[in-house]
């Protein structure tokens, strides 16, 4: 990755704001999200992650988050006795930015984990334009299915400290927590495993600021248009489809009767978050509502941070909002009714 700075002759041939730039040269200069931190013990949180690599072949990883108390106790009691839920987490960024490294997201993770005393999986999926979609979608499906398998029981911490088995007998027991584009993942995936046959259930998604969207204008975003083009160049920059904004990828609502296939969504949770100032909140909101609406059997809840935008919680993790943010992703996953 060069810096157009210390090269002013380079060409600009798209700007992906604020994302990123390409050049006409083919380099692609990221602009969010570029300063990494390694794994290890959090002092702040008492929270200890490590890195495993799941596809050698890819590069597709996780960052592996837990409690560094579940770690202490493992020398004292049972096995059986420490078993914490297991959360699949995406990051966010359009798709073509940020890392489970990032610097925002392994602090932000850290304190989520910390609230909500749970063992975290955050999945390293490979981005767009190098990788354009379905590429993510493939690679962060495909480590669930990892995660929650074969190699997710190889696997050390996963294997000791993530209930696996506690509801639902043979077959394994997860939640999926995503924010914008991994939230727009988590919803593809529980759709996906909905009477799929696959041993894996999905107990619960949380979706945080989802990024879901479409080519005609709804709510706040009637009177935006500078955000609205901003949304559209992102969806439009990382997937090939001739459907545009209305790919049903990014707007779930176009096919099946008008999100009509909510009904079949393959979880028995799922919360629904957004922030007040956010251009993707109307979006957030509908998805709420289309999802009470569509026959769904499971249980929806639905909470609005006003005065705050998009991923303030990753951006702002020590604020009195994303607290409260946290404190109801702790409370979302350890709900045992």
């Amino acid at each position: 990755m060069e810096d157009q700075d210390s090269n002013p002759a380079k060409e600009v041939a798209r700007d992906v704001f604020p994302f990123l730039r390409v050049y006409k040269d083919g380099t692609i200069q990221r602009l969010v999200a570029t300063e990494s931190l390694p794994p290890g013990l959090d002092s702040e949180t008492n929270v200890v992650s490590k890195d495993v690599v799941i596809f050698p072949e890819t590069g597709v990883s996780a960052r592996l988050y837990l409690p560094n108390s579940a770690v202490a106790a493992a020398d004292d009691e049972p096995i059986s006795r420490k078993k914490l839920p297991l959360v699949v987490y995406y990051h966010g960024g359009g798709f073509f930015a940020a890392s489970t490294a990032s610097r925002e997201y392994h602090s932000a993770l850290n304190r989520i984990v910390a609230a909500s005393n749970v063992i975290l999986a955050s999945v390293d999926y490979r981005l767009a334009p190098e990788n354009p979609i379905p590429v993510p979608y493939a690679d962060a499906f495909a480590a669930l299915e990892w995660i929650a398998g074969a190699g997710g029981r190889s696997e050390p911490w996963l294997r000791d400290h993530a209930d696996l088995d506690r509801v639902y007998l043979a077959v394994c027991l997860s939640l999926l927590l995503g924010d914008s584009c991994g939230a727009n993942m988590s919803h593809h995936f529980a759709l996906k495993l909905s009477g799929s046959g696959r041993a894996l259930r999905i107990r619960g998604v949380a979706m945080i600021h989802p990024y879901f969207w479409g080519k005609d204008p709804i709510g706040a975003e009637v009177g935006d248009g500078f955000r609205k083009a901003m949304v559209d160049n992102w969806w439009l920059f990382v997937c090939p489809s001739e459907k545009g904004c209305d790919d049903p990828l990014i707007n779930p609502f176009v096919e099946e009767g008008n999100g009509s296939g909510l009904q079949k969504l393959g979880c028995e949770r799922v919360i629904v978050v957004v922030a007040g100032d956010d251009i993707l909140k109307d979006r957030g909101r509908l998805y709420y509502e289309k999802l009470v609406g569509s026959g769904w059997k499971g249980k929806a809840e639905y909470l609005e941070t006003e005065g705050k935008d998009h991923v303030f919680h990753i951006i702002q993790p020590d604020c009195e909002e994303a607290k409260i943010v946290f404190k109801r992703l702790g409370a979302f996953f350890n709900d045992d009714s």
